[in-house]
């Protein structure tokens, strides 16, 4: 059926043709995208035109207009209804009539509307008072009735917008802040709103809006092609979910994606993330572009002055050999000649980073347009420019975007083009690993003075997660690609060799520090022997702790800066020769020594449950301390199923478990008996702490074995089952034979969820193993534990009894 026999059947039959014909248009196979928005807007045209005509009869001056997206010829399966019944004031009565007869069979249908009536003068009248309402009128077309009445009040729109642009142009510039503050950006949501976030279709009809102040206009290649690319992707949400929703949910992005004919999730989320990049640049240039000619429209060099134009129009700043500043962007000399000079790209990013200021989107298109490629290997002047770039800070994260947005990354270091957009499905990522790794050298930044070599830290910091576009493990991968770009942007054999050892090893630091035991000799000669040398090791320091900042919240804390740098001073000790003595148990605190004197003393489990306020002990407190969560200190007589009974009252209680450390006490001469001490950081998942007594009682009745902690687990997993989410990979058990000589080392990797730790202590209590100290951690929805355990003897396990021991306990986490 053609889409004149779709409009022919919605015009012979009414509301229900019409129906029929809508239907009949959205699951046709052979039309979607701009066609099928096209089609359903001129399908219901002809189906109101009806309407119209039927309730008009005798009536003059009056028409009905489309506004909005409607208004555009741009209807989505689920869009609303955005319509204006404009009349001239005469006949009130039958115009309230003839609305009635418009609106009811639109809502009969079951279709979203937005309505109004109004007189053109009430209309610009509104439009002056409601931004939202004048932007609109200004897509607003003509549908049926008066033509002249339409035409007429679509002049004087676009003249009232046109003459209060100063004015109502900075209004929408800070309604789009504001919305981009509460909806984030859409180039980085793993559940995107494709409308309301910024770089979304609000902020692409936002730059038509600009467009047709005619005081400023956006770049245009590329703009109306990620718009519609954004549309496609919300007709096809609207089609498999049957709403009318614009937020791309994980459970819904597949069906999406297969919908597209695209491959998976991932490839859809990349070209969302395109598309926004491209609108978000679009607007950064636009609004940049408004500034200025409002700045230069202001009479009153004060007044030009207090809005940040203090310069005579004009006047150029040197800041770089063919690079100037010019109306507060940097711009080529005049002089420049890109097309001989192919450091020109690099020299004039850096220096718009060291100032602060945008580069013109004129001189970045000319650079992409003319400049020649770099030799192999890069003169020293451009890998110097590089290193500047990286090291300017957060100005890096504009410049790096313009650079980006017309292609010049990807021909500077080719194999950006496979992470960039990339999205990274964990939630203690914020960023694409695109921006993870400018965010990461922008952290690194800030460690600049603290190592001898920054340039490498930065070069490290910008290629760590590099190898994440290939298959395989990220690190191994980019240890390969690091040696291949630090060799063509031009470092010397070694250099080459310290930032491949970086990227190699970007996550040895931070994954040792809290799974491994650090008093076990094995553990921090492993770690040396990895690092190689001193310079190294402080690199690969800092590396660490950027890499964790610019990842999120959950990726860092004072906890795991002071474990980072335990560790890195006793791999500095043995990089400077000294031997490690065996494990020596560390002196107990004051507190830790009363509760184990008392639960030796008592026969029965004490504990102390406090918020911490101060730093752990070793560290020096900052002048803007940060929240380090709850204290819960355990000390209970050495006996089987510790781990489990402790683990199963907070999990009984609703308390989180963020970090946890179990080990050995030993008691002062003269004190019988063994003591296990337990020191973890909880949290509760909502409401307040329980009590510190109620929390014995439940944890001595565990012990004795009168409280049945899986049972009521169970009970309220029944009563209150989860919500359905995302599926998460299945957990994955492994063990570490050279980690330690003094035990067996059972690491577990798992999504984190409430009674994990008691799973994970009752399955090592049922394989009859000792825990003999615990090193837990949490990051986001992910656990990853590592549990130092022995046999009933006190020996490390057989390789053949701690592959078992590992696929029980792997086994009994996916059942």
């Amino acid at each position: 059926m053609t889409g004149t026999d779709v409009q022919k059947e919605a015009e012979d039959s009414g509301p229900s043709g019409y129906a029929a014909a809508r239907l009949r248009l959205l699951t046709e196979e052979t039309r979607s995208g701009p066609p099928r928005r096209s089609a359903l807007a001129d399908l219901t045209d002809e189906w109101l035109t009806g309407l119209f005509a039927a309730g008009a009869e005798g009536l003059r001056g009056a028409s009905l207009v489309a506004v909005g997206g409607y208004g555009r010829g741009e209807l989505s399966p689920r869009s609303d209804l955005d319509l204006l019944l404009l009349h001239d004031g005469g006949d009130t009565k039958a115009v309230a009539t003839l609305a009635d007869r418009l609106w009811y069979p639109v809502w009969d249908l079951g279709l979203d509307l937005d309505h109004s009536v109004r007189t053109p003068a009430e209309a610009r009248r509104t439009a002056g008072e409601d931004l939202k309402v004048q932007l609109g009128l200004l897509d607003a077309r003509h549908i049926a009735g008066d033509l002249g009445l339409t035409a007429s009040l679509r002049t004087a729109v676009l003249a009232d917008w046109r003459n209060q642009a100063p004015k109502r142009l900075p209004e929408l510039q800070e309604l789009c802040a504001e919305r981009a503050e509460r909806q984030g950006e859409l180039q980085y949501l793993l559940e995107p709103d494709l409308k309301e976030a910024r770089g979304g279709l609000r902020d692409a009809t936002a730059l038509r809006a600009v467009a047709a102040s005619w005081l400023a206009d956006a770049p245009r290649e590329g703009l109306a092609d990620a718009r519609r690319r954004l549309l496609d992707v919300r007709d096809a949400l609207h089609l498999t979910t049957g709403r009318a929703t614009d937020r791309l949910a994980l459970q819904e992005q597949d069906q999406v994606a297969a919908e597209l004919g695209l491959l998976d999730a991932d490839t859809l989320l990349r070209q969302v993330y395109e598309a926004a990049r491209l609108v978000s640049y679009a607007s950064d240039v636009t609004w940049r572009e408004v500034g200025r000619v409002l700045r230069s429209r202001a009479v009153r060099p004060r007044l030009r002055a207090m809005l940040g134009g203090g310069k005579p129009a004009g006047e150029r700043s040197p800041l770089a050999e063919g690079v100037v500043e010019q109306d507060g962007e940097v711009v080529l000399a005049r002089a420049a000649r890109p097309e001989r000079d192919p450091v020109l790209p690099l020299r004039a990013a850096a220096a718009a980073a060291q100032a602060a200021l945008p580069l013109s989107l004129h001189a970045v298109r000319r650079l992409a347009a003319t400049v020649r490629p770099l030799p192999t290997p890069w003169p020293a002047e451009a890998r110097e420019q590089l290193v500047t770039l990286l090291g300017s800070g957060r100005p890096t994260i504009e410049v790096w975007e313009a650079l980006e947005a017309e292609g010049l990354i990807t021909r500077l270091l080719p194999d950006w083009e496979r992470v960039r957009c990339r999205p990274q499905r964990n939630a203690v990522h914020l960023w694409t690993v695109d921006r993870h790794l400018i965010e990461t050298a922008v952290r690194a930044s800030e460690f600049t003075r603290q190592v001898s070599r920054p340039d490498l830290l930065l070069v490290a910091a910008l290629l760590h997660d590099i190898g994440k576009g290939w298959p395989g493990d990220h690190s191994v991968a980019g240890e390969v690609i690091a040696k291949d770009v630090a060799a063509r942007i031009g470092f010397d054999r070694h250099d080459v060799t310290v930032v491949a050892t970086l990227v190699r090893h970007h996550l040895l630091l931070i994954d040792t520090a809290t799974r491994r035991d650090l008093e076990d000799p094995a553990t921090v000669r492993s770690v040396a022997e990895a690092v190689g040398s001193q310079g190294t090791l402080e690199l690969l320091h800092a590396l660490t702790e950027a890499d964790a900042l610019a990842t999120g919240p959950a990726a860092w804390s004072s906890w795991r800066g002071s474990l980072v740098a335990d560790l890195v001073k006793r791999v500095s000790a043995v990089l400077a020769g000294d031997t490690p003595d065996e494990p020596e148990e560390a002196a107990p605190t004051a507190e830790q020594e009363r509760l184990a004197l008392e639960a030796a003393a008592t026969g029965s489990p004490v504990l102390s449950l406090r918020a911490q306020t101060e730093p752990p002990a070793g560290q020096e407190p900052s002048g803007d301390p940060e929240p380090l969560g709850v204290e819960l200190l355990i000390a209970v007589p050495d006996q089987p199923g510790v781990l489990p009974a402790v683990a199963g009252v907070l999990a009984m209680h609703r308390l989180t478990v963020r970090t946890a450390e179990l080990r050995s006490l030993y008691l002062p001469d003269g004190v019988d008996g063994s003591v296990l001490l337990l020191d973890w950081r909880v949290a509760a998942e909502y409401g307040s702490l329980p009590q510190a007594a109620r929390l014995r009682s439940d944890l001595v009745r565990a012990l004795d074995g009168s409280l049945d902690i899986a049972g009521r687990l169970a009970e309220r997993d029944a009563a209150y089952p989860r919500r359905r989410g995302v599926v998460a990979p299945a957990a994955r058990v492994s063990v570490h034979p050279a980690a330690s000589r003094l035990a067996t080392v059972i690491e577990v990797r798992s999504q984190d969820a409430p009674g994990l730790l008691f799973r994970i202590g009752r399955a090592l209590e049922d394989a009859s193993v000792r825990v003999r100290s615990a090193h837990v951690s949490t990051l986001g929805a992910n656990a990853v534990d590592a549990f130092y355990v022995t046999g009933p003897e006190g020996a490390p396990l057989p390789g053949d009894e701690a592959a078992s021991v590992a696929r029980k306990l792997e086994e009994t986490l996916r059942g």
